[in-house]
């Protein structure tokens, strides 16, 4: 087992000091009234000394004894069960709630790099399977610990030399087990993996199903689902075959233990050195003392998992996360809208540069179009402005001030975005459109719908304002969700703009009125627009053309055409006949 994946575990539970505390209190009470159960059984039984010598009274008094301790028993397991309950569900909640804590400071090299699914499997199914392991080996520990100390003490006050034979030989349960999970572990781990795996492909395919539908690809991820899914049956069924070993190997071995003390505790009763009773009582002793052994056994499948997914838990929490901000950050204020690149270089992986010696300055409100090829940095440059990446070297000024030295907050909250990907969150239109901007009026919101030409088709919509729609945007099409994503950018009035092909969703007339809208916006604001369809770029104060990393040309739109060059070469390919 790796301990300290248990250790880190257990500190999140160790801030529930009292519940704990509670536990181990209830558990001692309810296990020293178990253990006056075999007491009582054996006091009973020797004032039953044979026929027609039965003392009744006193077995009457036992009996009532005994129904009052089992009782007991009940109420106070129920009592450590509840404070144990309270641990493991606190203990996942804090658990997740770090892990969402992870996913919001993540950079998004590390979001980008690993199958959504994935990570979402981590915070649900990983964490739940801590929380379920937790309540399964915290309960049997404080019984278990307790039960062994307390049934111990019986047995040696009553006899100790079977007592020793008892601890002697009950060690070999512990070793068959330590055995059988050092065997199964790696099965658990491999287990918990091909579960993301399988998280992050029905994820994939259910975000994507129309794609996969258009190119008749339904039964290729239907062999491919299967062949995880068989592999998840194997491991799986691994796994458990395993761990169900350990539990009838520590019942064996605990059986021979019982014997051993029936065959010494008849023959010391022959000799006369026990009672019948005591016998029976020690048997029972003797058999409560293994059985927390069996009972972690018994559970060594949840504890495995258990293990197993809180190490890919902390592997997430563990994770790098975005450069915090300098301790002498400032936030950024009165924004002018003044942006320089400054001997910018930038790379995705080591091995392969993408922007090199990159330098730009953009004055005060003056709208910048970038266009080029697929790949040749584009999108790289709003990631690096918005400081979704950092640069590998040089650096990024606004207002004069590096990035560095602002706040993240307060760069990102001085651009809006709209994104050729257009996200929408769960709930209502109004509180889409207010992502930005919680605190604004019914007026305000309204006021930026009909900016965004998005006010008739919501007010055709059921409820108007107020209809729910999902994160995929539902019924709505990909050109009205396009338009809500406006709507929030307008409602949020910032600074500085940052519009990666923001109409490419939408039909050709609203387009226009979409982009009158956005030239007034644009007005006096520094913005960036990604385009690929160059005739909507025609009234931009400068185009950046761009190949692999580089600007190669710059100018107005008519400067450009009479250069002939590059950008030449794109606007004739799509306006070509």
């Amino acid at each position: 087992m790796n301990r300290g994946v248990i250790k880190r575990i257990l500190k999140y539970a160790a801030k529930y000091k009292k519940s704990l505390a509670g536990a181990f209190l209830f558990a001692i009470i309810s296990v020293c009234l178990t253990l006056l159960g075999p007491v009582l059984t054996g006091w009973a039984i020797d004032h039953i000394i044979g026929v027609g010598a039965v003392d009744f009274a006193s077995v009457w008094q036992i009996l009532i004894g005994l129904i009052c301790s089992t009782a007991g028993v009940a109420v106070f397991q129920w009592l450590m069960s509840l404070c144990i309950n309270r641990v493991s569900y606190l203990t996942v909640r804090d658990m997740r709630a770090q892990a969402y804590e992870k996913i919001n400071s993540a950079p998004l090299s590390y979001i980008d790099s690993k199958p959504h699914g994935d990570i979402i499997s981590r915070i649900i199914n990983d964490i739940d399977a801590v929380g379920e392991g937790l309540l399964q080996g915290v309960t049997q520990l404080f019984s278990g610990i307790i039960t062994i100390v307390g049934t111990l003490g019986f047995m040696l006050a009553i006899n100790y030399k079977i007592a020793a034979v008892v601890v002697l030989v009950t060690p070999l349960s512990l070793f068959v087990a330590a055995g059988i999970a050092r065997l199964s572990s790696k099965m658990f781990a491999r287990q918990q993996q091909v579960q993301g795996e399988i998280g992050g492909f029905i994820e994939e395919m259910i975000g994507n199903q129309k794609v996969a539908a258009a190119y008749s690809m339904e039964d290729e991820n239907e062999r491919e689902f299967k062949r995880m899914n068989d592999e998840l049956y194997v491991c799986g069924k691994s796994a458990q075959f395993a761990s169900s070993l350990a539990n009838p190997s520590t019942r064996f071995v605990n059986a021979i233990v019982y014997a051993a003390v029936g065959i010494i505790g008849a023959l010391s009763a022959i000799a006369g050195g026990l009672t019948v009773g005591q016998i029976s009582c020690f048997l029972t002793y003797a058999n409560q003392y293994t059985k927390p052994f069996n009972e972690v056994t018994g559970v060594i499948s949840q504890i495995q998992t258990a293990i197993a997914g809180g190490a890919r838990f902390f592997e997430l929490i563990d994770s790098p996360s975005a450069p915090p901000d300098a301790p002498d950050a400032e936030p950024l204020e009165n924004v002018r809208g003044e942006v320089e690149f400054k001997n910018v270089y930038f790379s995705y992986t080591p091995d392969r540069p993408l922007i090199r010696n990159f330098n730009l300055k953009v004055q005060r409100g003056r709208r910048i179009a970038i266009v080029g090829p697929t790949g040749c940095g584009k999108t790289t440059l709003i990631n690096l402005l918005m400081r979704f990446y950092d640069v590998t070297s040089g650096e990024i000024k606004i207002d004069g001030v590096p990035l560095k030295k602002l706040s993240t907050d307060s760069v990102r909250r001085s651009f809006g975005m709209v994104l050729q990907e257009s996200w929408l969150r769960s709930g209502t239109i109004r509180e889409n459109i207010a992502y930005g901007r919680q605190d604004a009026s019914d007026e305000e919101i309204v006021a930026a719908a009909k900016a965004a030409y998005a006010h008739s088709f919501i007010m055709a919509l059921p409820d108007g304002y107020d209809t729910l729609i999902s994160g995929d945007g539902g019924s709505l099409s990909q050109g009205q969700t396009q338009l809500l994503c406006i709507a929030r950018v307008m409602l949020s009035n910032p600074p500085m703009l940052i519009l990666d092909e923001a109409t490419s969703n939408i039909d050709t007339l609203t387009e226009q009125r979409v982009q009158l809208a956005f030239n007034k916006m644009l007005e006096g604001r520094t913005s960036f627009v990604v385009a690929h369809r160059l005739s909507t770029i025609k009234e931009a104060d400068v185009i950046l053309v761009m190949r692999d990393g580089n600007i190669i040309e710059q100018g107005r739109h008519a400067e450009l055409l009479e250069k002939n060059g590059f950008y030449a070469e794109l606007y004739k390919s799509q306006f070509a006949g």
